[in-house]
């Protein structure tokens, strides 16, 4: 695989990671459209991630700087909490919330490397979830309370959330897509539920990249398929197309809803396993 299918992947990778429609899915799928007809593997998948990751904290850079500032001063205890105006201890109930959110992924995520470079990423799986979790995902969306905002997040919500994360491990099922349709069905607005979203995903997404990197490294510089610098290439790609892509999707879902996306996700998800019961694709 060489530096051209890097950045197509670079932008698919971008293109669709914060759309509710699982980017690991679609880089697992258009490899096997490419000219080397590969999968590019989840090292690969992981660092590009890192690229998208950083367009969060360009976009977020102010709510992540006053998240931060307060959590930092909250570790002074309860005498900096009595004290704290309202604003500043929900930025921090925010970072410690983030923490305890990330916490699932972590676990799920050292238990089960095995099943997520080899079981997982079976194309069977990712057209199954690609169809269930859009119909949750519509669901959800349709039928959720639309009353709380960030304001109302509390612990078992930050779990609740976590949890719908670590689901994301699974390509197919989508990071932002499962914990959206989280927060649809906890009550949030779209627009509440997508920002704690991508906030979450900051310390889970750039902790597994830059693991995947660190292995590639002393692996003989190798990321799958790809060299470092074709990583490299395909990583700074997905950070541009990644923030022009946030910038929109916060516009859009602020007055529409997710139902193009279900729909979208319904049709690939049946279009994949056409393809797989005809033999045109092979599974792993």
């Amino acid at each position: 695989m060489g530096l051209l299918e890097a950045m197509l992947l670079g932008i698919v990778q971008g293109l669709t990671e914060f759309l509710p429609i699982s980017s690991s899915a679609h880089v697992r799928i258009v490899g096997e459209f490419l000219p080397s007809a590969t999968d590019p593997g989840a090292t690969f998948t992981a660092i590009t991630q890192i690229g998208t990751e950083i367009a969060v904290l360009v976009y977020f850079a102010k709510d992540i700087g006053r998240i931060l500032s307060a959590w930092f001063r909250s570790l002074a205890g309860s005498s900096w909490w009595s004290s704290a105006a309202a604003s500043a201890r929900s930025d921090a109930s925010m970072g410690w919330l983030i923490i305890v959110g990330t916490l699932p992924i972590v676990l799920i995520g050292y238990t089960a490397q095995e099943y997520i470079r080899s079981t997982f990423r079976s194309l069977w799986l990712v057209a199954a979830v690609l169809i269930v979790f859009g119909v949750i995902l519509g669901a959800a969306d349709l039928w959720g309370r639309k009353h709380r905002d960030l304001q109302s997040l509390n612990l078992p919500h930050g779990l609740a959330y976590g949890f719908a994360q670590a689901l994301a491990l699974i390509p197919g099922v989508s990071r932002s897509g499962a914990t959206i349709a989280m927060g649809r069905t906890l009550g949030y607005d779209r627009v509440s539920a997508a920002r704690y979203s991508f906030l979450l995903a900051i310390p889970a997404v750039m902790g597994s990249g830059l693991y995947e990197l660190t292995t590639a490294l002393g692996e003989g510089a190798q990321a799958g398929p790809f060299d470092l610098v074709e990583t490299a290439t395909a990583t700074l790609i997905a950070f541009g197309v990644g923030l022009a892509v946030i910038a929109w999707l916060m516009r859009y879902i602020s007055t529409r809803s997710f139902l193009p996306f279900v729909v979208y996700r319904v049709a690939l998800g049946s279009l994949l396993l056409v393809l797989l019961s005809t033999g045109v694709l092979s599974p792993l």
